[in-house]
């Protein structure tokens, strides 16, 4: 049985008391995302909403410190990808530390 799907768990050794210390110290109740979570919706609602809006309505802006248009057509949409990539690793080893 899957300690995180609502159901009852045995822990030798473990009171009650201990048990509700040790939800209490991981910061959320299980129900929602979470605060990693959270960060990592508003991560991907930049690589997918305002990266693309910034290239499409000022698609040289790199070029104002000399990056070419060429270049941070590629640029722009790779940087914000590694941060995705990022945050999402960071989120779920956060989200398996708990195991």
């Amino acid at each position: 049985m899957n300690p995180d799907d609502g159901g009852y768990v045995h822990r030798p050794g473990e009171t009650d008391a201990a048990a509700e210390a040790r939800e209490s110290e991981s910061g959320d109740d299980g129900d929602g995302f979470g605060t990693r979570g959270w960060v990592l919706v508003a991560v991907l609602v930049v690589c997918l909403l305002v990266v693309p809006g910034v290239i499409y309505v000022r698609p040289g802006v790199l070029s104002a410190i000399g990056i070419p248009y060429i270049a941070s057509l590629l640029v722009l949409p790779l940087l914000p990808a590694a941060v995705l990539g990022l945050t999402a690793v960071w989120a779920m080893t956060a989200a398996t530390d708990d195991e």
